[in-house]
Protein backbone atom coordinates (compact mmCIF):
# COMPACT_ATOMS: atom_id res chain seq x y z
CA UNK A 1 0.00 0.00 0.00
CA UNK A 2 1.02 3.48 -0.85
CA UNK A 3 1.23 5.88 3.17
CA UNK A 4 -0.55 8.71 2.57
CA UNK A 5 1.48 12.05 2.42
CA UNK A 6 2.53 14.13 6.02
CA UNK A 7 0.42 16.91 6.98
CA UNK A 8 3.74 18.24 8.21
CA UNK A 9 4.59 20.62 5.74
CA UNK A 10 7.56 22.82 5.91
CA UNK A 11 5.55 25.60 6.01
CA UNK A 12 3.09 24.50 8.45
CA UNK A 13 6.30 24.00 10.91
CA UNK A 14 7.51 27.20 10.24
CA UNK A 15 4.19 28.72 11.47
CA UNK A 16 3.78 26.84 14.39
CA UNK A 17 7.14 27.44 15.36
CA UNK A 18 6.57 31.10 14.72
CA UNK A 19 3.78 31.19 16.52
CA UNK A 20 5.07 29.09 19.77
CA UNK A 21 7.97 31.98 19.04
CA UNK A 22 5.02 34.70 19.17
CA UNK A 23 3.70 33.14 21.86
CA UNK A 24 6.48 32.91 24.05
CA UNK A 25 7.43 36.69 22.95
CA UNK A 26 4.22 37.79 24.42
CA UNK A 27 4.95 35.83 27.25
CA UNK A 28 8.44 37.32 28.00
CA UNK A 29 7.20 40.84 27.08
CA UNK A 30 4.12 40.32 29.51
CA UNK A 31 6.35 39.40 32.21
CA UNK A 32 9.04 42.39 31.39
CA UNK A 33 5.50 44.59 31.53
CA UNK A 34 4.93 42.99 34.90
CA UNK A 35 7.93 43.14 36.47
CA UNK A 36 8.70 46.96 35.05
CA UNK A 37 5.39 47.88 36.39
CA UNK A 38 7.11 46.53 40.19
CA UNK A 39 10.30 48.27 39.42
CA UNK A 40 8.39 51.30 39.04
CA UNK A 41 6.51 51.21 41.87
CA UNK A 42 9.65 50.11 43.89
CA UNK A 43 10.95 53.52 42.58
CA UNK A 44 8.43 55.77 43.33
CA UNK A 45 8.31 53.94 46.67
CA UNK A 46 11.82 54.68 47.11
CA UNK A 47 11.52 58.31 45.58
CA UNK A 48 8.87 59.06 47.99
CA UNK A 49 11.05 57.86 51.06
CA UNK A 50 14.05 59.88 49.86
CA UNK A 51 11.92 63.01 49.58
CA UNK A 52 10.82 62.27 53.11
CA UNK A 53 14.00 61.95 54.72
CA UNK A 54 15.33 65.27 52.60
CA UNK A 55 12.16 66.65 54.72
CA UNK A 56 13.09 65.38 57.88
CA UNK A 57 16.71 66.16 57.50
CA UNK A 58 15.67 69.77 56.54
CA UNK A 59 13.69 70.09 59.52
CA UNK A 60 16.36 68.18 61.98
CA UNK A 61 18.96 71.02 60.55
CA UNK A 62 16.35 73.84 60.65
CA UNK A 63 15.80 72.31 64.25
CA UNK A 64 19.17 72.37 65.40
CA UNK A 65 19.27 75.65 64.01
CA UNK A 66 16.89 77.02 66.42
CA UNK A 67 18.16 75.08 69.44
CA UNK A 68 21.49 76.12 68.89
CA UNK A 69 19.82 80.08 68.83
CA UNK A 70 17.74 79.46 72.12
CA UNK A 71 21.15 78.01 73.62
CA UNK A 72 23.04 81.06 72.97
CA UNK A 73 20.28 83.66 73.61
CA UNK A 74 19.96 81.39 77.15
CA UNK A 75 23.55 81.89 78.30
CA UNK A 76 23.58 85.34 77.04
CA UNK A 77 20.37 85.64 79.84
CA UNK A 78 22.68 84.14 82.39
CA UNK A 79 25.26 85.94 81.57
CA UNK A 80 22.77 89.22 82.07
CA UNK A 81 21.02 87.42 85.45
CA UNK A 82 24.46 86.64 86.81
CA UNK A 83 25.63 90.35 86.29
CA UNK A 84 22.24 91.13 87.82
CA UNK A 85 22.53 89.26 90.47
CA UNK A 86 26.22 90.55 91.37
CA UNK A 87 24.53 94.09 91.18
CA UNK A 88 21.53 93.07 93.92
CA UNK A 89 24.16 92.08 96.51
CA UNK A 90 26.68 94.81 96.18
CA UNK A 91 23.59 97.35 96.56
CA UNK A 92 22.16 94.97 99.31
CA UNK A 93 25.83 95.29 100.60
CA UNK A 94 26.03 98.69 100.28
CA UNK A 95 22.48 99.28 102.10
CA UNK A 96 23.46 97.57 104.89
CA UNK A 97 26.32 100.33 105.41
CA UNK A 98 24.30 102.71 104.88
CA UNK A 99 21.58 101.66 107.51
CA UNK A 100 24.75 100.97 109.84
CA UNK A 101 25.83 104.50 109.37
CA UNK A 102 22.33 105.67 109.85
CA UNK A 103 22.07 103.58 113.24
CA UNK A 104 25.51 105.32 114.34
CA UNK A 105 24.30 109.15 113.26
CA UNK A 106 20.99 108.78 115.17
CA UNK A 107 22.82 107.45 118.51
CA UNK A 108 25.08 110.07 118.00
CA UNK A 109 22.40 112.74 117.73
CA UNK A 110 20.33 110.84 120.25
CA UNK A 111 23.24 111.39 122.79
CA UNK A 112 23.98 115.08 121.39
CA UNK A 113 20.07 115.60 122.49
CA UNK A 114 20.47 114.63 125.88
CA UNK A 115 22.98 116.81 126.71
CA UNK A 116 20.45 119.49 125.72
CA UNK A 117 18.58 119.80 128.85
CA UNK A 118 21.53 120.17 131.00
CA UNK A 119 22.87 122.77 128.76
CA UNK A 120 19.85 124.83 129.39
CA UNK A 121 18.92 124.22 132.74
CA UNK A 122 22.30 124.31 134.12
CA UNK A 123 24.38 122.13 136.45
CA UNK A 124 22.06 119.26 138.42
CA UNK A 125 23.34 117.13 140.78
CA UNK A 126 22.21 113.35 141.97
CA UNK A 127 22.89 111.42 144.96
CA UNK A 128 25.94 108.91 144.99
CA UNK A 129 25.24 105.92 143.05
CA UNK A 130 22.87 107.52 140.95
CA UNK A 131 23.27 108.50 137.42
CA UNK A 132 21.95 112.10 135.62
CA UNK A 133 19.77 111.26 132.47
CA UNK A 134 18.11 114.28 131.13
CA UNK A 135 18.10 115.80 134.44
CA UNK A 136 16.52 113.37 136.01
CA UNK A 137 18.63 110.99 138.30
CA UNK A 138 18.14 106.96 137.82
CA UNK A 139 20.06 104.32 139.89
CA UNK A 140 20.19 101.02 138.60
CA UNK A 141 20.93 97.80 140.83
CA UNK A 142 24.45 96.42 139.15
CA UNK A 143 25.77 95.25 142.86
CA UNK A 144 25.02 91.74 143.56
CA UNK A 145 24.67 92.70 146.94
CA UNK A 146 21.35 93.97 145.58
CA UNK A 147 19.15 90.50 145.41
CA UNK A 148 16.43 90.59 142.72
CA UNK A 149 13.20 91.17 143.39
CA UNK A 150 9.86 91.29 141.96
CA UNK A 151 8.38 94.00 140.11
CA UNK A 152 6.36 95.46 143.15
CA UNK A 153 9.25 94.54 145.56
CA UNK A 154 11.80 96.82 143.02
CA UNK A 155 8.96 99.35 143.31
CA UNK A 156 9.02 99.45 147.20
CA UNK A 157 12.13 99.60 147.05
CA UNK A 158 12.70 102.57 145.03
CA UNK A 159 9.90 104.47 147.12
CA UNK A 160 12.27 103.35 150.02
CA UNK A 161 14.44 106.08 148.48
CA UNK A 162 12.13 108.95 147.51
CA UNK A 163 11.77 107.68 144.07
CA UNK A 164 9.79 105.38 141.99
CA UNK A 165 10.70 102.59 138.77
CA UNK A 166 11.95 104.75 136.03
CA UNK A 167 9.65 106.20 133.26
CA UNK A 168 11.68 105.44 129.58
CA UNK A 169 9.54 107.86 127.91
CA UNK A 170 12.68 109.44 125.39
CA UNK A 171 15.12 107.67 123.15
CA UNK A 172 17.79 109.52 124.81
CA UNK A 173 16.88 107.64 127.85
CA UNK A 174 16.36 104.07 126.66
CA UNK A 175 19.73 104.99 124.76
CA UNK A 176 21.58 106.14 128.49
CA UNK A 177 20.27 103.49 130.24
CA UNK A 178 20.72 100.32 127.51
CA UNK A 179 24.72 101.58 127.16
CA UNK A 180 24.95 101.55 131.65
CA UNK A 181 23.35 97.85 130.84
CA UNK A 182 26.19 96.92 128.43
CA UNK A 183 28.85 98.56 130.39
CA UNK A 184 27.46 96.06 134.15
CA UNK A 185 26.37 93.16 131.88
CA UNK A 186 27.29 89.94 133.14
CA UNK A 187 28.32 87.98 130.41
CA UNK A 188 28.08 84.22 132.18
CA UNK A 189 24.11 85.25 132.96
CA UNK A 190 21.46 84.73 130.27
CA UNK A 191 19.71 87.74 128.60
CA UNK A 192 16.47 86.39 130.37
CA UNK A 193 18.19 86.65 134.25
CA UNK A 194 19.69 90.13 133.03
CA UNK A 195 16.72 92.52 133.02
CA UNK A 196 16.06 95.70 134.67
CA UNK A 197 12.27 96.63 135.82
CA UNK A 198 10.75 100.09 134.81
CA UNK A 199 7.75 101.51 135.60
CA UNK A 200 5.69 99.99 132.77
CA UNK A 201 2.76 97.75 133.21
CA UNK A 202 -0.76 96.51 131.61
CA UNK A 203 -2.72 94.91 134.46
CA UNK A 204 -5.43 97.06 133.95
CA UNK A 205 -6.23 96.11 130.76
CA UNK A 206 -4.33 93.73 128.89
CA UNK A 207 -2.36 95.13 125.66
CA UNK A 208 -2.62 98.45 127.27
CA UNK A 209 0.57 99.88 128.59
CA UNK A 210 0.90 102.64 131.14
CA UNK A 211 3.50 104.42 132.96
CA UNK A 212 2.77 104.67 136.99
CA UNK A 213 1.03 107.87 136.56
CA UNK A 214 -1.53 106.67 134.71
CA UNK A 215 -0.08 107.86 131.39
CA UNK A 216 -0.29 105.71 128.45
CA UNK A 217 2.56 104.41 126.42
CA UNK A 218 3.55 106.77 123.44
CA UNK A 219 6.95 105.08 121.82
CA UNK A 220 8.01 101.76 123.28
CA UNK A 221 11.17 100.15 122.83
CA UNK A 222 10.29 96.68 122.29
CA UNK A 223 12.22 93.55 120.93
CA UNK A 224 11.04 91.74 118.35
CA UNK A 225 8.06 89.84 118.63
CA UNK A 226 7.73 91.53 121.64
CA UNK A 227 5.38 92.03 124.13
CA UNK A 228 4.24 88.95 123.53
CA UNK A 229 1.85 88.07 126.93
CA UNK A 230 3.60 84.47 127.15
CA UNK A 231 2.33 83.19 130.36
CA UNK A 232 0.17 86.63 131.84
CA UNK A 233 3.46 88.93 131.30
CA UNK A 234 2.03 92.12 132.35
CA UNK A 235 5.46 93.84 133.68
CA UNK A 236 8.06 95.66 131.92
CA UNK A 237 11.70 94.80 131.88
CA UNK A 238 14.57 96.42 129.78
CA UNK A 239 17.28 94.26 128.85
CA UNK A 240 20.86 94.34 127.20
CA UNK A 241 20.78 94.18 123.39
CA UNK A 242 23.04 95.24 120.41
CA UNK A 243 20.28 97.56 118.93
CA UNK A 244 19.52 99.76 121.95
CA UNK A 245 16.33 100.20 120.72
CA UNK A 246 14.96 96.76 120.91
CA UNK A 247 15.44 96.39 124.77
CA UNK A 248 11.82 95.54 126.22
CA UNK A 249 10.20 92.32 127.15
CA UNK A 250 7.14 92.08 128.83
CA UNK A 251 7.44 89.93 131.47
CA UNK A 252 5.71 88.16 134.56
CA UNK A 253 5.16 90.37 137.82
CA UNK A 254 6.60 87.89 140.09
CA UNK A 255 9.90 87.08 138.00
CA UNK A 256 13.19 88.17 139.69
CA UNK A 257 15.22 91.05 137.95
CA UNK A 258 17.49 94.06 138.99
CA UNK A 259 15.34 97.41 138.61
CA UNK A 260 16.00 100.73 138.01
CA UNK A 261 14.88 103.67 140.19
CA UNK A 262 14.20 107.70 139.32
CA UNK A 263 13.68 110.42 140.90
CA UNK A 264 14.16 114.26 140.02
CA UNK A 265 17.59 115.79 140.02
CA UNK A 266 18.55 118.77 142.63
Amino acid sequence: MVRPASTWTPHKVLEITLAVLAAVLLAVDIGLGVHYNNLTDESRAVMSISREVAALNAAYDAASKRRAEAEMHLARENRQNQVIKWQLEHQTRRSGDYKQQADKIQMDITVLKSHIPMIKEGCRHCLPGWTLINSACFFLSFSDTFSRRSWQEAREYCKKHDSDLAVVDSSEKQLRINQLIDLHQDPSRSVSQSGFWIGLRDVDSEGVWRWLDGTRLNEGYWNDREPNNAGGEDCVATYPRTNPFKGWNDAACTSYLKWICEMSAT
